[in-house]
């Protein structure tokens, strides 16, 4: 028997239900000594269910978990280590005070009465070197890049000797530089007779890395294909339960007056000097390597952050923006990458999540009316397909897709003029992506002036009318016919080629 027949972890008939909602129907899955498997599937699939179940966060209802043909229970997470299991969740379980050696051996430090801070800090070398990427392992991991901290949950992994590794999303904030060493450090886990599960809503990850995909979709199995028995449409349409033609359905709007106007805007060295323009009804895209100040820049436009130098100009007007309250008064709305964190409230309801910015739509005399902001919220969740069960289901228990479309749902409420999306498809499944693409459509048709950051640069060349690149700061180039444009194109302006 070769390495890729041996099981060695085998998941049969598993079942979970929350209150209101069955996250897992009967799901089997297998994997293989060695095995690289992609898992897919919409978000609230249920593959983020099942695999806090291997990382023994999360209980079955019933079910079996084999690891190496032995049975395992895995009721806590130090019962997933010892059965030689590695989850590295999508969101980075380090602390961000101690340093990436710290890290690693935290709760498991080699001592014998004292810590053995020298051994541990040469393991964690051998371990970076073993990965083959070098990380400075003294600075505290805030200091590292998003990159960097992936290589560190790695490198902890590793170090409890595990025969299987989980990766749910690694690749969602990195660089295609950095996806494709995180690919070379998978292919050589692999070759090291490591099983991987990859969970990614980036195809074209699944296809270039996997030996096989399983598809889940509402608690369910539906698929499951050695990598090349399925086509591309093949695993949307298996995810999404209905054919989706083209990922990206760009739609050219009609281009009205000059709507957002900035002039030589400036903060620091994150923003320097930086001039643009955006009209009624287009889509302009917004891209470079991640640290460029894309982020920076739209955070200025809204208020966020204050900026040194520069005007801002709305319909022909100059506009003063002090704080995120003056740009909404003005007709300026932003959905911030760490929607989690920015764009909601997670200890609250959905419904008071969206009226959080449009409390004078629903309020009278100082009081509330709860029916009529239930009664607008309903447009909207049928509107946008968001999956709830309830105007009142707390918004930290939705899928990233479905909090991604509560965030756009309070905007829209706003009626905005100038809708900025900061990465608005990282982590969300491929119909969520679609249905988003679509309302961006939308909203430029309806003359809005949409500016979209996105680091997929087949979504900014898909979805956008014109695009800018930034490096270092400043605007490294424009391109207006988005048509005849390229990737490497894109690529020579993010790191400043062409400067």
């Amino acid at each position: 028997m070769s390495k890729r027949s041996q099981p060695l972890l085998k998941m049969q008939q598993i079942h979970k239900s929350f209150p209101g909602v069955r996250a897992l129907r009967g799901v089997d899955l297998e994997l293989a000594v060695g095995e690289v498997l992609g898992l897919i599937g919409e978000n609230g699939a249920g593959k983020s269910t099942l695999i806090k179940m291997l990382g023994g966060a999360q209980q079955p209802d019933s079910g079996t978990i084999e690891v190496a043909g032995r049975s395992v229970r895995l009721q806590q997470p130090s019962d997933a280590i010892e059965a030689g299991i590695g989850v590295i969740y999508q969101e980075f379980n380090l602390i961000p005070g101690l340093t990436a050696w710290e890290n690693i051996f935290l709760g498991r430090e080699q001592s014998r009465g004292f810590v053995r801070r020298s051994s541990e800090r040469q393991r964690a070398l051998e371990l970076f070197e073993q990965i083959g990427v070098k990380i400075p392992i003294d600075l505290p991991c805030a200091s590292l890049s998003v990159a960097q901290m992936q290589v560190v949950e790695i490198a902890k992994a590793l170090s409890q000797d595990v025969r299987l590794i989980v990766m749910d999303e690694p690749s969602a904030a990195l660089t295609p530089a950095e996806v494709e060493r995180l690919l070379a450090m998978v292919r050589d886990l692999s070759a090291r007779d490591i099983g991987v599960i990859y969970i990614s809503h980036r195809l074209n990850e699944i296809e270039a890395i996997a030996d096989r995909v399983s598809v889940l979709r509402d608690g369910r199995n539906v698929g499951d294909a050695a990598i090349g028995e399925l086509t591309r449409q093949e695993m949307i349409q298996q995810m999404v339960g209905r054919p989706i033609r083209d990922e990206y359905p760009k739609v050219a709007a009609k281009l009205g007056p000059t709507r957002l106007k900035v002039e030589g805007l400036a903060r620091g060295d994150n923003v320097r000097d930086v001039s643009f323009s955006v009209r009624q009804g287009e889509v302009l895209g917004l891209t470079g390597l991640v640290g460029s100040g894309r982020t920076e820049l739209v955070r200025l436009i809204f208020g966020a952050d204050r900026h040194d130098e520069g005007t801002i100009w709305l319909d022909d007007r100059k506009i003063t923006i002090r704080g995120p309250r003056d740009a909404i008064a003005a007709g300026i709305c932003l959905l911030s990458e760490d929607r989690r964190h920015e764009g909601l409230v997670i200890g609250l309801s959905v419904r008071e999540n969206f009226a959080l910015p449009n409390f004078g739509d629903f309020s009278r005399w100082g009081f509330v009316r709860r029916r009529e902001e239930a009664r607008v919220l309903s447009t909207f969740v049928d509107r946008l397909k968001i999956k709830i069960s309830d105007p009142e289901q707390m918004v930290g228990n939705l899928s990233g897709g479905n909090q991604q479309k509560v965030v756009l749902a309070k905007w829209l409420q706003r009626n905005a003029k100038v809708v900025i999306f900061d990465e608005p498809t990282r982590g969300i499944d491929v119909g969520a992506k679609y249905e988003i693409h679509q309302l961006i459509n939308e909203l430029a048709a309806a003359g809005k002036a949409i500016v979209m950051i996105s680091s997929e640069l087949p979504e900014i060349l898909g979805m956008s009318d014109r695009i800018l690149v930034m490096h270092e700061g400043h605007l490294s180039g424009e391109v207006s016919d988005v048509a005849t444009a390229t990737q490497e194109q894109l690529m020579k302006l993010a790191i400043g080629a062409n400067r």
